[in-house]
């Protein structure tokens, strides 16, 4: 038997559903034909991941912001190490 695979809007809608409470657990899992366990995971899912939806775009570009400058840090550490390798290898004390 293959796992069922469900849409994202699909389990954003019962999931929803779930938190609204109008329907209990069992009733959610006989109409959309998914586990009640299932159900309840979808359910804190959402609830976790909800304040993230609420997050500002600039701070996700100064996250992206920071991952590369620390990229870009990283890699003129490494190049000034090979500056100063090749200098002593050359003989360069400078």
């Amino acid at each position: 038997m293959s796992r069922k695979k469900h849409s994202k809007e699909l389990k954003a809608r019962i999931a929803l559903d779930a938190i609204k409470g109008q329907k209990t657990m069992s009733e959610l899992a006989s109409e959309y034909g998914v586990h009640s366990n299932q159900i309840g995971r979808w359910k804190k899912q959402l609830l976790e991941s909800a304040p993230d939806v609420f997050t500002r775009g600039k701070d996700k570009e100064t996250e992206k912001k920071e991952v590369e400058r620390d990229r870009l840090y990283k890699k003129v550490g490494q190049l000034q190490i090979e500056v100063d390798w090749l200098k002593k290898k050359t003989g360069y004390l400078g």
